[in-house]
C-alpha cells in the first residue's frame, strides 16, 4: 500500500518489482535470458546496455506487457502477468519509449489520464484525483501550461508532461524507458530530477539510460545488460569501470571515483 502525505512524500511498505529467471523470445529468438533483478522503492536503478541489448523487452516482460517463456514477475507478491491492467497501473506507473498523443490536448487533461486506473474520467474529476493531478503539475513544473494544448510544447515541456501524467497515478513504483531521448543536456538534467525527487519522496525508480554519466550522477544501482543477458547489477562503485565500458559498449573510457569520461571506441 501507498500513502501520499500532505506534502507529497510517498510511504510505502511495498515489496516492489521482483523478477525471477526471465526468458522471453519472439520468432524462435531469445531476446533476453533469465533475467533476474529487483527494483524496492526509495532507489533509482539505472538500466544500461547497448542498443539491441533487451532493455525495453526486459522491462515490457517484467511488468506483464510482454510474455516470458519462462521465469516470473511479481509486485509486491502478486504474479504481473495476471494482473488486471487497472490493478497493475496503482502499482506502478510506466513510461515507453514511444509516447504518441493521439491528437493534441491541454496539458491538464493529459496529466489527467494517470488518474484513470483510480477511475477517474476528464472533466469529472472527484477531489483526490483533482488534486493529484495538480500535486502532478507543481512537481514538474506545469502549472502556467496546464492549459496549453500539447501541440505548442517544446521536447523538454512534453517530456515533463508525459513525467506528470506518470507522478500523477501516485503509484510507488516508476519504470521509465528511454525518458531523456532526444532532449538537450539540459532537459535531460530537469527530467532525471524530477525522477530523484520521486525517488526522494519513498518511489522506485527504474530508468533506462544510455548516457553512463548521467546515469553516474543520479542512480543508486546499475543493472548492465548485454546480449539479452544481465551481466552486472549493484553500485556504480562497484559496476562502472573501464573494463566494463569496454566489454558493454565496445569504447575506451576512463573512471575516476565519480568522473567518467568516454574517449571513444576501441
Amino acid at each position: 500500500m501507498t500513502e501520499l502525505t500532505a506534502r507529497g512524500n510517498l510511504r510505502s511498505a511495498a515489496q516492489g518489482l521482483c523478477a525471477q529467471g526471465l526468458t522471453v523470445t519472439a520468432a524462435g529468438v531469445t531476446l533476453v535470458r533469465d533475467a533476474t533483478f529487483r527494483l524496492r522503492p526509495g532507489e533509482l536503478v539505472t538500466l544500461l546496455g547497448p542498443n539491441g541489448a533487451g532493455k525495453t523487452t526486459l522491462l515490457r516482460g517484467a511488468i506483464g506487457l510482454k510474455p516470458c517463456a519462462s521465469g516470473r514477475a511479481r509486485i509486491d507478491g502478486q504474479d504481473t502477468a495476471h494482473m488486471v491492467p487497472r490493478h497493475r497501473a496503482r502499482r506502478l506507473a510506466y513510461l515507453p519509449q514511444n509516447r504518441p498523443l493521439a491528437w493534441p490536448n491541454p496539458v491538464r487533461d493529459v496529466v489527467a489520464l494517470g488518474r484513470f486506473s483510480h477511475g477517474a474520467a476528464l472533466g469529472r474529476l472527484p477531489g483526490a484525483d483533482r488534486q493529484a493531478v495538480e500535486r502532478a503539475l507543481t512537481s514538474c513544473d506545469l502549472e502556467r501550461l496546464a492549459g496549453r494544448s500539447t501541440a505548442t510544447l517544446s521536447g523538454g515541456e512534453l517530456a515533463r508532461v508525459h513525467c506528470a501524467r506518470a507522478f500523477a497515478a501516485e503509484a510507488p513504483l516508476l519504470i521509465a524507458d528511454e525518458p531523456v531521448a532526444e532532449l538537450d543536456p539540459y532537459h535531460q538534467f530537469r527530467v532525471m530530477d524530477l525522477i530523484r525527487d520521486f525517488v526522494n519522496r519513498g518511489g522506485g525508480a527504474l530508468a533506462v539510460l544510455h548516457d553512463v554519466v548521467l546515469a553516474r550522477r543520479y542512480a543508486d544501482r546499475f543493472i548492465w545488460m548485454k546480449d539479452g543477458r544481465i551481466v552486472a547489477d549493484g553500485p556504480p562503485a562497484e559496476t562502472l569501470s573501464a573494463s566494463r565500458l569496454a566489454e558493454i559498449y565496445a569504447v575506451r573510457g576512463r573512471v575516476e571515483g565519480d568522473r567518467v569520461e568516454i574517449e571513444g571506441p576501441l
